[in-house]
Order: structure tokens, then sequence, then C-alpha cells
């Protein structure tokens, strides 16, 4: 049975393997037609050093996409998934396209990758986060921010998963897939998935010199695994295994990029392990 296309809007870089490049090739990988959108064009990730950025005019960008929207394929596509913004203008083009999309398939999912920051702070503009946060989260059926993406967003700080629950819970999505959430093993990474059948977290050793891009990779997986029927569980336990052992491996051949060509084996037949519990929390008694 052929698979629906997914269209994805995000960074794209010359060389590298986050955006665009790690998005669009794990959905391929999976059967999936992607159609690309690039936000901003970079030669490399900017956390190997400054570059140039390309950053699309907003009418140019606007155009794009309602080009897309208009076109004859439109049905065919699934799902939208959005990342990184090259400007804070791009949310409502984006908006305007997720909702032509739902109205010619009513069943196409959105997926929202708030690419805002790590434990570094904010990388973006404010008007950038703010656009996601106010337009873009709102309409999204999936959302797939890290730790410290979910802490700016909710306006403070999650010192425990019960904390990154609720946050994730008032963020607004149906489904909230939280990376570098708090792991209970010493040692390990943990991921937390909020809204079906409780809070769930898959963790799994932490990886030494990781290169760039398992965030974009985990959003495309944990999306095409949504796409092809698996449930929620499933879903979570099938992209942090992939994303682990591609981290891994690439990590082990002393790659700065993730190897995604060499072994893109792992993104649809992993064999990696992680360990999947649902999450106890504690709620507050009503008065």
């Amino acid at each position: 049975m052929s698979r629906p296309a997914v269209v994805v809007v995000s960074s794209h870089v010359a060389r590298g393997g986050v955006g665009l490049r790690a998005a669009g090739f794990a959905l391929a990988r999976l059967g999936f037609p992607v159609w690309e959108v690039p936000t901003v064009l970079l030669p490399f990730h900017p956390g190997h050093g400054r570059a140039t950025r390309v950053v699309p005019g907003a009418a140019e960008f606007a155009a794009m996409l309602d080009d897309l929207a208009a076109s004859r394929w439109l049905g065919e596509v699934g799902a939208v998934l959005s990342g990184y913004l090259g400007e804070a203008s791009q949310a409502e083009a984006i908006a305007g396209f997720v909702a032509r999309v739902k109205a010619a398939n009513p069943e196409a999912l959105y997926c929202c990758d708030p690419v805002i920051g790590d434990d570094g702070g904010l990388y973006v503009p404010q008007a950038t986060m703010a656009a996601i946060r106010d337009r873009l989260l709102p309409i999204a059926d999936i959302a797939t921010p890290n730790r410290f993406e979910l802490e700016f967003l909710a306006g403070a700080a999650c010192p425990d998963n019960g904390a990154l629950v609720a946050a994730a819970e008032a963020l607004g999505p149906a489904r909230v897939l939280v990376s570098s959430a708090h792991a209970m093993m010493r040692g390990a990474m943990a991921t937390l998935l909020v809204g079906e059948g409780g809070p769930i977290v898959a963790e799994h050793q932490a990886v030494a010199n990781a290169p760039h891009g398992p965030g974009d990779l985990m959003a495309a997986l944990f999306l095409g695994a949504r796409l092809a029927g698996a449930d929620g569980e499933k879903a979570l336990a099938r992209t942090t295994a992939s994303v682990f052992e591609m981290v891994v491996r690439s990590a082990r051949a002393g790659s700065d990029e993730l190897l995604l060509a060499a072994e893109q084996m792992v993104l649809d037949r992993p064999s990696a392990m992680t360990s999947i519990r649902r999450l106890a929390v504690a709620r507050p008694r009503p008065r």
C-alpha cells in the first residue's frame, strides 16, 4: 500500500545530517514521499562555526507554500513536519499551509518540532520563539521539543519528569515527545512521551561526542511511525532505538555528523534496545 507524502519545512545544510537532510532522508527510507521546503540555506550546521545564512524572502517563502497548496497533488499529503525557522514570519505561512492540507485531508497530521534552543540557551530570536509558541504549537497534533525548549516555552524550569509532564500537557498538542528528559538510570538519556495512555519514558545510555541532528531525526522517525500505524509506546520504542543506534554508530566512526546514508538500515530495522517504562505522576487532589 502506498504511503502518504510528508511535507518537511526546515533548514537545509549543504554538508551534514541535520534539518531537511536528516528528516527528509529518514522519512524517505521509511517509504514516504517527501516534499522539502527550506526555511534557510546554510553551508553546514552553525555548531561548527559561523557561516553564511540565506533566508528566503517572506513573500517568496509564502508563495512556495501557496503553490504547493494549490497544486493538484495536495491530496497526497498525509503530514506536515516543521522544524527550524529562518525567521518569525515563516510561522504564519506554515500555519496557513497546514490549514489547507487539513482541509484537503482531515486525517493529516501536523508535527511541530520547535527548534529554538538547548541547554546553552535560545539560539533563535525571541520573535521566532514566540511565533512558534503562539502560532504553530496550538495547531499541532504532535510536538517534539527537547527539555530545554519545553522549559523556554513553558516559562519555567522543570526539575523532574512530573514537571515536564505538566508542561507538556499545557503546551497544546495531543502528543508531546520530550527528548533530554530526566533519566532514572545513571549515565542515561531519557525521552518522555506525554498524551497517550499515560506518560511513557524510554531510556538508553548516553553517548559521548554525539553528532548534531538527533532531534531532527527523532521528530521525523516518530512521525513516520505514527503514520505507519504504530501506537505511542511502539512508536517511542522504535524511534529511540533507531536514533540511539544511529548516534552510537556515527560517534564510534568518529563522525561529526550522523552517518545517515552509511547506517541507514537502523532507521527502519534497529537492533538496539531501550528501556521502556510507564511514569507514575502524582496529580493534585480535587478540593
